[in-house]
């Protein structure tokens, strides 16, 4: 089951994040991003009281569902298990992927964040269900972020099976590089999210992917 949803993944993944959405409702980008294609949305809230991430987290559940895509929740494997969202996903420095599995049901998938090598490794061997690698490239979207690059990407794919999914400072003009390093999917924040036009930059994103995709 799990398996099935992170194939459903594999696409354009968007971060919504109420901090970087040019002061516009999340809800309303997250939609956005779901009429433009986009295969998961995860929400990632620092500033809202649990109660707020709650709601706008149901509501977003909802919305994927309506899409036939996918939401993942960030840090808070109480929340993701309470909206019954499609999975978790947790940094280096977040509850671990084993606990995570204590709360979560067994169909909710877990992600985690790698920069190097070994915390990829790492994170394959304990069963997490994708990993994330980044920052492929500068990014002011995530302070605390640490790089990786492409080179790291590259040697990530040859030394595990997981899915990836390649993160930071990604847009149309280096999409194709990032696929071709070897991401399944692509993790998009400020590309999409600060465009003027949310669907429509989810839409040209989408299509490079399918293009790049198949060449």
């Amino acid at each position: 089951m799990r398996s099935e949803i992170v194939e459903r993944m594999r696409g354009i993944y968007v971060i919504v994040d109420p901090e970087h959405t040019n002061n516009r409702n999340v809800l309303q980008v997250a939609e956005a991003a779901f009429n433009g294609g986009a295969s998961t949305v995860q929400l990632r809230d620092k500033i809202s009281s649990k109660r707020t991430i709650v709601e706008t987290a149901t509501e977003i559940q909802q919305l994927a569902h309506n899409a036939g895509s996918l939401f993942i929740m960030n840090d808070h494997a109480d929340i993701a298990r309470i909206v019954a969202s499609d999975g978790l996903h947790v940094g280096q420095k977040d509850i671990a992927v084993e606990d995570c599995r204590v709360v979560l049901d067994d169909r909710q998938i877990v992600g985690t964040s790698n920069a190097l090598v070994t915390e990829a490794e790492e994170s394959e061997r304990i069963g997490a269900d994708y990993l994330a690698v980044g920052a492929m490239f500068p990014t002011a979207t995530k302070i605390d972020t640490r790089p990786a690059g492409l080179e790291t990407l590259t040697e990530i794919r040859a030394a595990t099976s997981t899915h990836i999914v390649a993160i930071g400072g990604i847009n149309e003009s280096n999409l194709g590089a990032v696929l071709a390093a070897g991401a399944d999917s692509v993790c998009i924040a400020s590309a999409i999210t600060k465009a003027e036009d949310v669907e429509a930059a989810t839409r040209r994103l989408v299509k490079l992917f399918d293009k790049a995709a198949i060449s």
